[in-house]
């Protein structure tokens, strides 16, 4: 079951673009899309608030998760969290599908 988990960081005068600038700047964003199980690692910028940016963030189980949270990489992004002073709003989702019909909803 693949796990996606969305991270919307809000800060104040563009610091939360200012601290995915940095997490691109030092290679962080290429080492966590390297980590085993990682399947998204993607930053998005809301048009309606210039202060939030939005991380979808997806694993392929809990186990890869769980490798991430206890690797360095977790203590380096906790300081650049702490140095931009971004507070944090997680969502949670679990990708169980085993049949849907929204298919005939999209376009290709």
């Amino acid at each position: 079951m693949a796990i996606t988990i969305n991270i919307y960081y809000e800060g104040k005068n563009k610091s939360a673009r200012k601290f995915v600038e940095e997490m691109y700047s030092l290679g962080l964003v290429d080492k966590i899309r390297r980590e085993e199980g990682n399947l998204k690692y993607d930053y998005y910028f809301p048009l309606e608030n210039e202060e939030v940016v939005l991380l979808i963030d997806k694993w392929a189980n809990q186990e890869a998760l769980d490798k991430h949270h206890l690797s360095p990489l977790m203590d380096e992004i906790s300081k650049l969290r702490e140095k931009y002073d971004l507070k944090m709003k997680v969502e949670r989702y679990v990708d169980d599908v085993t049949s849907f019909n929204d298919e005939k909803y999209s376009r290709k």
